[in-house]
This record gives C-alpha cells, structure tokens and sequence, in this order.
C-alpha cells in the first residue's frame, strides 16, 4: 500500500475507527496495565535462587507469569504489557544477551527462551477467563545481530524473516542528530555489540509484510493490545497502516518531552495512543528538587496540543529509565508518585518492581528479577497500588464517564499539585506532594466536593464533613499522598471498614491552616496563573 503525507492522517482516523472492538482505545481507556519483562518476573519451577547477572537470561517464562496472575490481578490490574515474543538472536554480546525480546531475528516463530507457542496461547487464555487484556510489545524498526563493532557492520541479511534481503534495509548510517526525523528515521541506532539493522518501513513491500505478519501475531496469540517499541524512528505513514492492520488498539513510543513532537502523533492519526512521556520528565523532576507548577503547566500543554490524554498512559517508571527510588528512596516519594500515575487522566502502567520499590538505575540494573521480593503482597506500595487502583475501578464501575472526565487542577506550587477527577458523586481529590518522609504537618482547604458531603480519605481512612463551600480540610503529615471520596461511593468495595475522624496529624508540629476557599475560586486562581500559597 502506498501513501501520501496528504492522505495519512484521513486514513488513519478511519483505521482506527474500526479497531476491534474487543480491544478498542475505549476499552484500553478503562483498564491499568501492568509492565512485565518476561525474563525476570517468575521462572516455571517457581525458583527463586539470586543466582542470575541482569545482562544474562534469568529464565522468567510465560507460564511463570501464568503462575502469578494472582499477584498481578489482585493489585487490581485488569491488563498486562509483556516484552517481546518473537524469537530473538541467539548470541552473547558486548551488551549482554538478548533476555529483553528487542533483538528480533525471526517474526515467525516465538521465543523459545520464554516457552513454547502453547504457553504463549494458555496465557492469552488464562488473562481471558480473568477478564484481563493482554498487550504485546513488537519491534519494527529494526531486526538484529551480534558483531564485533567496527563499522560499517557486517550483516547476513539471509538470518532474517521475513526480510532476508538487504533490499528491505536503509543504508548504514549511525544515528547523530536527534532532531532531524530523517536522521532518525533512516539511520541505524546503536551501533555497539549488536548491529541493528534498520528497516525500510516507507518501503511498500516492508509495509504489506508488516502487515500480514501482525495480523497473524495477533489472531493466533489472541492479543489485545499492541506497544510499538521506538515508533519514532520509523517513517510517519508506517504507523496507522500497522495499527489498521493489527485491528487492536497501540501505545508507540515516542521517546519526547516536547509537547509538539509527541501530540502530533496523535494529531495527524499516527497513533491511538502513546505512553506519556510529556508527562514523565516533570513527574520525576517535581520529586526531585523541581516543582509542581512545571508538571501543572506540561499537564495544560498536553490536554490543548493532543487529541486525547485519555488515550496517552501514565508511568513513572519502565524497563528503559532508571528506577524512580533509584534518586531517592524515600517511600513517601514513591507513594506519591503511584497515587499520580494511578488515578491521573489516562492509562495507568506501573512497571513490575515498581510496587516492591526497587530502585535499579540505569539499564540494565532496573531490570531485576521480580521474585527476589517474594511477591510480597504486604510490602506498603503493593497495598497502596490496591487500594487506588480499587478506587479508579470502582469510579469507572459507577459511572464511566469517569474515563473521559479531565482531572481539574485544584492546587498547584512547588510543593503540591491536588487535582479533581470524574464527574460530581463518583469524584475523586487527591493531592501529592514532595515534602518527603520528612514533612511538617499542616492543614490546609481544598475543594472539589459539594457542601456537608461526607467524604473518606482512602490512604489512612478518615472521616470528615465537607464544608459550606464543599471545601474539605485535609491534614497533612510525613509526606503522605491524600485521596478522598465521597463515604456512599465505597460501599461495597470492601476499602476502610472501619474508619476514624480525620484531624491533626502532629498537633504539636501543625504548622497553621491555609484555606484555598471554594472549588470555583481555586478555578478562578488557575485562571489567573499557578499562585504560590505560603502554609
């Protein structure tokens, strides 16, 4: 199929209009996904020994994974993304080995590292009887080899399937400016122990062969969702041919802090969806000595310059960054942050170890086997990632105009950011701060409520009575993050049956109140621009 930079964006608003409908974006919108790197969630025979160098293969598999759906499920995820599944390259490298899927060889056979075909099948099935969906990671930049690194690389084209010419390959060319799409889109990335082979993707051949193999990817493993990893350096009119032809919804990855760069994805029908790294950079920095008023301000820039943030996921960790806690482990720091990426506009997608607050820094040292935590189901961020994926769950349940609600920002300096989300009766307020295990205690008047509401704050379980204004004062303490509910919305979610009057958290220490006044007023400052409040 060929195509015109005049006839894309037409053609990809009718692709993915008709996405199936198992597995649409307004499906995709309402569920939290867990990220699983399949070589280091769970091994078959459950063994759990340390014995495993994180460039090497630690031999998690796909019934290893099938094994602990529990763990995951009852988190309250309802999807999983798991790393590639095709069969990879078989060397070692200077980089290591391919335990990661990335270094595809062979787009028709799977893994066998990971299991077999029948494994792969008995997990898309086992996710079904849960009613989970299954999202697969695919690589279509580039197929891969080991070599010796000079350069140009040394390439047996025949290794490859389906693109066993070098006809289907762009020309070496080593990557070097960043800014120049054709650069990136046309040059080779990496070129260190392992050669990758850069696709022609404009080509219409590269493209039909794309097309028919995801097509058949997706029918025979029944997936439901796809990530197209580094979708930025391939051509513009690749993508929503892609997507069409896998009839599933898509994150790619558009690896960009820049609003202009990314929303465009979306913008001209390149891509349905996209994990949210607008977002990501000034979540990380505002933890990090930044401020709120640079996440507030990216937040304002994303929802005018994209089509739909709904459709974007929120993350604030993954397989390719280093560990949120490997900056700073404070765990009132990583509570914070969970509480934003779960209950944020958008798709939740929390990285496997994220919830046992591992902190591995840069690759591949934030890729530990998961079972060294002994799936600790008590550890104080998995019972956190419970309960706000508990409450997200159940808003959507009683009205699923939730989803497509964008959270009011209520509250934003360099300390705070308290947004409103989801329409009046099944709202949810929550504030995050960076004050850290530290923080002073102080009291301060947010809204977002209507008056005399009785409301629950989920984390600790306390009871107060919004006021005449639909202000609730909200008590804060050791940096912990603040969600509140309405009381009649957790019936029969099994969240704080029991509960106590919300108050002071440190008397002694409580600092004074400040009073942001009522849910219009806060409007009304947004209005005029992020003001900082002095508590």
């Amino acid at each position: 199929m060929r195509f015109s930079a005049l006839n894309v964006a037409g053609a990809a608003a009718l692709a993915f209009s008709g996405l199936s409908s198992a597995a649409n974006a307004t499906e995709w919108k309402s569920r939290s996904i867990y990220q699983v790197m399949i070589d280091r969630f769970a091994r078959t025979d459950g063994s759990t020994s340390a014995e495993c160098k994180l460039y090497e293969f630690c031999n998690g598999t796909w019934t290893g994974l099938i094994n602990h759906l529990d763990y995951i499920q009852d988190m309250g995820f309802t999807a999983i993304q798991i790393s590639p599944v095709v069969e990879n390259m078989k060397d070692d490298t200077a980089v290591g080995w391919p335990y990661h899927g990335y270094w595809s060889q062979n787009l028709y056979a799977t893994n066998p590292r990971f299991g077999t075909e029948d494994d792969l099948k008995n997990l898309a099935a086992e996710l079904k009887k849960r009613d989970m969906l299954l999202m697969v990671d695919v690589v279509v930049n580039h197929m891969a080899q080991a070599f010796t690194n000079p350069v140009p690389p040394k390439v047996d084209y025949s290794k490859f399937n389906p693109f066993d010419d070098k006809k289907y390959f762009h020309p070496y060319c080593n990557v070097t400016m960043w800014e120049n799409s054709t650069d990136y889109q046309q040059c080779w990335l990496y070129p260190y122990g392992v050669a990758l082979a850069d696709l022609k993707t404009e080509s219409p051949d590269v493209s039909e062969m794309f097309g028919s193999w995801i097509k058949e990817l997706v029918s025979n493993y029944s997936i439901d969702g796809l990530r197209i990893d580094a979708a930025k350096h391939v051509n513009d009119a690749f993508l929503p041919a892609f997507v069409e032809a896998s009839g599933v919804f898509a994150f790619g990855e558009v690896l960009t802090g820049v609003q202009n760069d990314m929303c465009r994805y979306q913008n001209k029908g390149l891509l349905p969806g996209m994990p949210n790294y607008l977002e990501f950079y000034p979540l990380n920095a505002a933890f990090n000595g930044g401020s709120f008023v640079s996440l507030a301000d990216m937040r304002s820039q994303a929802a005018t310059g994209c089509n739909d943030t709904f459709a974007l996921g929120t993350f604030v960790e993954n397989h390719d960054m280093p560990r949120f806690a490997s900056q700073n482990q404070d765990l009132a720091l990583a509570k914070n942050a969970m509480t934003y990426v779960i209950l944020n506009d958008g798709i939740p997608t929390v990285y496997q170890g994220q919830e046992q607050h591992f902190n591995g820094s840069i690759t591949p040292a934030n890729r530990e086997p998961l079972w060294l935590s002994g799936y600790d189901t008590k550890a104080p961020l998995y019972v956190l990632t419970q309960t706000l994926n508990k409450i997200r769950n159940n808003a959507i349940k009683k009205d699923d105009s939730y989803l497509e609600t964008a959270a009011t920002t209520l509250w934003a300096d360099t300390n705070h950011l308290c947004l409103r989300k989801g329409p009046d009766g099944t709202q949810v307020v929550f504030c995050i701060n960076n004050k850290s295990s530290k923080g002073d205690s102080y009291q301060v008047s947010i809204g977002g409520f209507s008056p005399s509401d009785q409301v629950v704050e989920v984390v600790s379980c306390a009871t107060s009575t919004a006021d005449a204004t639909g202000n609730v004062t909200m008590y804060f303490g050791a940096g912990e993050p603040k969600v509140y509910v309405t009381a009649a919305t957790l019936r029969d979610t099994g969240l704080c049956p029991k509960t106590t009057a919300d108050g002071p958290k440190t008397a002694a220490n409580n600092s004074g109140a400040a009073s942001l006044g009522a849910f219009g007023s806060v409007l009304l400052l947004a209005m005029m621009g992020w003001a900082t409040l002095l508590l």
